[in-house]
């Protein structure tokens, strides 16, 4: 008993010496508005929604200029009945969740004939935004997560072309602002 509680100690000890030294990591677009001492300006351009399975998300590119420098962001929002979860895609970001969705749609098909019960494929970004699918009874189903934490903050479709085309006029959009 004496062992037990010892032990129990000193795992106390020991995680909350690390909860305490471990940062929250920022998203890239909070570090980019969080700078002191400039004028933010916020641009936003509407792009078609997305029409998941169960919901509709608005999507948007917004664009930031702080000082004499400028970002943009696809956003994804999905309003809930008491919040709203959005996801903040930085320009570079949208580039390579493009390339994960044609990695990810190559690899669909044969995970389609794999014998396991169920099967998760997906690539995650830096700010913890998430694209895949998952196989299920033989069928996949395609997502995109909006948020880290919390509940209500995912979009599910049965083909990824839903996907795959808003990143595409996404992309397209920033490409067009920029010039």
């Amino acid at each position: 008993m004496k062992y037990l509680i010892k032990t129990l100690i000193v795992f106390f000890i020991t995680s909350s010496l690390f909860g305490q030294t471990e940062k929250e990591k920022t998203s890239k677009m909070l570090n980019f508005v969080s700078k002191t001492g400039v004028i933010l300006k916020f641009e936003d351009y509407r792009l078609p929604n997305i029409k998941s399975s169960y919901s509709i998300a608005e999507c948007k590119i917004r664009k930031i200029i702080s000082g004499n420098e400028e970002k943009y962001f696809l956003q994804i929002s999905k309003k809930g009945k008491y919040d709203t979860k959005t996801a903040s895609i930085a320009y570079e970001d949208v580039m390579e969740i493009q390339k994960a969705i044609l990695r990810l749609k190559a690899q669909v098909e044969i995970d389609l004939n794999t014998k396991s019960d169920y099967l998760e494929n997906k690539f995650i970004t830096e700010d913890g935004f998430e694209v895949g699918y998952y196989i299920n009874k033989e069928k996949s189903t395609w997502y995109i997560n909006l948020e880290k934490y919390g509940s209500n903050n995912t979009l599910f479709t049965k083909n990824y072309e839903i996907l795959e085309n808003a990143f595409q006029l996404g992309k397209e959009k920033i490409e067009e602002l920029k010039l």
